[in-house]
């Protein structure tokens, strides 16, 4: 029991869910992983990212030990929100390394390769290079490339030819195939006009002209736009071959059921569960009928109490996100303190940690309710509750 802001709260029964079990063949699982700040260090707006290295890469391995693959670098991990390229690069090794421990980081792993060491880059030759060193970075640490929407790019391209042009170079110099990144304006106001149109339908068709013309090197492609009928609609024009990556925080379930792959930040929030209803999943679509309706039911059960945290926790202003995913890190005990780089703890409130602390019991996602409830009360102290 715990004394929240609007009343007493009861806990559910913790869960325990099963961890090394068989790997995922079904579907592709990325969980995008945060880094964890260090608490003594200068992380104020504006400074030099200070890094906890060793909680940092123990979350990855918690993430990896679940059976789910990571995606690193990326907007989760404060990617043009407080995480410089010099850690950036330091996080792209760090991981690589870390990694091997499991698998292949190829298999494994996968960074985002973008131009945000290069701000006000003049030009499209200018921003092609910058996007290119930071490729060779993630192939050099061995792991697989993600190609992240650039804010440069949307700055000075002046239609669709100007992304197929920089993109077709990228993808000339990708060892392997890479995975694009549509990430949506509700995550990123300054990528507003992505592939080249403010339309979705002719950003859509711009998107699906490079891809076809590229399917050998595209692994897949990353959407972040929380349209359902829209991915759906995406998901059945690519190439055979090319998977679609739902960055769709809020109708996962339904989209990893009827057919998408998944690159989502929840992911990392919601691991266990995660996990464990992929594997539900394959077991339903490797069975006979009687069994697959009754595993497709568990696999509802499993993700559906994870949807309303979910939304809570990208709800608008939705790039803000990263502060519920850190918070929920921290009550599980995967960091020291709730702290972040650029000081982006503070930007939900009060309630709205609260709720989030709420919604994961009732989705059974607080690994050890003591702890959580100490740092919840904790938490509420120093803001006088």
């Amino acid at each position: 029991m715990i004394d929240l802001p609007g009343g007493a709260y009861a806990l559910r029964e913790p869960v325990t869910w099963p961890t090394q079990g068989a790997p995922v063949t079904g579907r592709v699982g990325y969980a995008a992983a945060h880094v964890v700040a260090d608490p003594l260090g200068d992380n104020t707006p504006g400074s030099p990212a200070a890094v906890d290295w060793d909680a940092t890469l123990r979350f990855r391995r918690h993430l990896w030990s679940y059976g789910l693959r990571v995606a690193d670098a990326m907007d989760t991990a404060q990617r043009n929100a407080g995480l410089d390229w010099a850690a950036t690069k330091e996080l792209i090794a760090r991981g690589a390394r870390a990694a091997r421990d499991f698998g292949d980081p190829a298999t494994l792993l996968a960074c985002g390769a973008g131009t945000d060491h290069a701000p006000g880059a003049a030009g499209l030759a200018a921003v092609t290079a910058a996007y290119a060193e930071q490729i060779d970075t993630v192939q050099s640490a061995g792991a697989q490339v993600i190609v992240m929407a650039s804010r440069e790019l949307a700055r000075v391209a002046n239609g669709p030819g100007d992304y197929h042009q920089v993109y077709g170079k990228l993808l000339g110099l990708a060892e392997r195939p890479v995975i694009l990144h549509w990430l949506g304006e509700m995550f990123d106001p300054m990528l507003a006009g992505y592939w080249g149109s403010a339309d979705v339908p002719a950003a859509t068709d711009s998107l699906l002209e490079l891809i076809h013309a590229h399917a050998p090197m595209v692994d897949g492609v990353k959407v972040s736009l929380l349209d359902e009928e829209h991915e759906v609609r995406l998901r059945a024009a690519l190439p055979g071959g090319v998977r679609l990556y739902t960055g769709d925080d809020f109708n996962y379930p339904s989209l990893i059921k009827s057919g998408s792959h998944a690159l989502l930040g929840v992911f990392a929030a919601i691991a266990p569960a995660a996990a464990a209803a992929l594997r539900v999943l394959d077991a339903a679509e490797s069975g006979g009928q009687a069994d697959r309706d009754r595993l497709l039911a568990d696999y509802d059960q499993i993700l559906a109490p994870t949807v309303p945290l979910s939304r809570k926790i990208f709800e608008p202003p939705t790039y803000h996100y990263k502060t519920g995913i850190v918070f929920l890190a921290w009550l599980n005990g995967h960091q020291d303190a709730f702290a972040m780089v650029n000081g982006a703890q503070s930007a939900r409130s009060l309630r709205h940690l609260t709720e989030v602390f709420r919604l994961a019991d009732q989705a059974g996602l607080l690994a050890d309710p003591e702890l959580a409830v100490r740092r919840m009360r904790a938490l509420l102290a120093v803001n006088g509750q």
